[in-house]
């Protein structure tokens, strides 16, 4: 379930009470559902119910329990709670899960992309890409001429592709324009990549730092996002070479020492070291609060995307892929996709393995989005 579904069905749970008089307020346009700011505080929150109070003329928790009432049991959601002065905060069931990543896989590249294929001079608008060093790229025709500098460039030109995926309708021509002559050193310098990377990555008031040369290290928000992807993509041929393909399904337990009592179905897999003074009740935790920020990550890609186009901001995109990427390598390490030793492939890693091919699926929507490769190998 991703935020937008959420967000409908809290906002019918609010039309509900107003046509059978529970509540006298104008049904509001849309609700506004956010990742819960604080573990322990469910997957999601909504401060809907202290919106409703002031024209229901209620308390804010009164209103939040009659839409808890009517969310509880929702198919998606495991539990709805109050809190504070009126906070709901939902806690999806492991269904809800399983569909996000299903749903991920069966989009692919469209996950994130409201756009139709479109064509302009016989190319496709979705794949034509300036990632070239020859001096030309698809620009917006205003930008031709002097004056525009490297920056102005690569953010143009991703925001057309940005704006493209949210929808958002375009009536400018496109069309080659020349790069400016410091954008086409800085792409000979850096290589495509690191160069669009460096440039897009500062919010618009912050100064773009371009540095010395590119580093092929995990120091590199850039080399990070790419080698996560190309870590998910070799997954699935180590799988692939093992005989089995992922199937959204339950994840089992995460890597943790000292657990006892593994239930079955799932594999006794090698402890990690713990810190100091970490039981294995707390890895778990942890390791479950891993696997729900990545799926969170995963679910509000596509909000990320229209939020970017409608700020034209896509440093959005860029920190957004920097946190998935991070995540991924968090979660990969609490729950293996692959067998280890002589273990036989199960369920939980056909299940990991499918959610190893989403995250890569959301890593190379959102590279392209930014005109960035998503290699296979790095």
């Amino acid at each position: 379930m991703t935020p937008a579904e959420l967000s409908r069905t809290v906002l019918r749970s609010v039309r509900g009470a107003v046509e059978e008089q529970e509540l006298s307020v104008p049904v509001p346009a849309r609700i506004v559902v956010r990742p819960s700011p604080r573990p322990g505080c469910g997957d999601y929150a909504s401060n809907v119910a202290l919106q409703l109070a002031k024209p229901a003329g209620r308390p804010a928790r009164e209103v939040a329990e009659i839409l808890r009432k009517r969310l509880a049991g929702s198919p998606g959601i495991a539990r709805v709670e109050i809190a504070g002065p009126g906070f709901l905060n939902f806690t999806l069931g492991d269904e809800a899960q399983v569909a996000l990543v299903r749903d991920v896989l069966a989009q692919g590249d469209r996950y994130g992309d409201r756009s139709a294929p479109r064509t302009h001079g016989g190319r496709s608008a979705r794949t034509a890409e300036a990632d070239s060093v020859d001096g030309s790229a698809p620009a917006d025709g205003a930008l031709a001429g002097a004056g525009a500098g490297a920056r102005e460039v690569v953010v143009a030109e991703a925001l057309a592709r940005i704006e493209a995926a949210a929808g958002v309708p375009d009536l400018r021509c496109v069309h080659a324009v020349p790069h400016p002559p410091d954008l086409v050193a800085l792409l000979v310098r850096l290589g495509s990549d690191e160069a669009r990377w460096v440039l897009l990555r500062p919010a618009a008031h912050d100064p773009v730092r371009v540095p010395e040369r590119p580093v092929q290290r995990e120091s590199n928000p850039r080399f990070r996002v790419q080698y996560a992807h190309a870590r998910a993509r070799a997954l699935l041929r180590n799988a692939g070479e093992l005989g089995f393909s992922g199937e959204p399904g339950e994840m089992g337990r995460p890597v943790v020492e000292g657990a006892a009592g593994v239930p079955a179905g799932v594999p006794e897999e090698a402890a990690r070291p713990s810190g100091p003074g970490e039981g294995a009740g707390t890895q778990a935790t942890s390791a479950a609060r891993t696997l729900q920020g990545l799926l969170t990550l995963l679910a509000t890609y596509p909000s990320v995307v229209e939020t970017a186009a409608r700020l034209r901001a896509p440093d959005r995109v860029v920190r957004h892929l920097e946190a998935t990427a991070d995540a991924f390598f968090r979660w990969h390490d609490d729950f293996p996709p692959l067998p280890v030793g002589e273990q036989k492939p199960l369920a939980v890693h056909r299940a990991r393995l499918a959610l190893a091919e989403a995250t890569g699926t959301v890593l190379a929507n959102g590279l392209r989005l930014l005109g960035i490769s998503a290699p296979e190998h790095l």
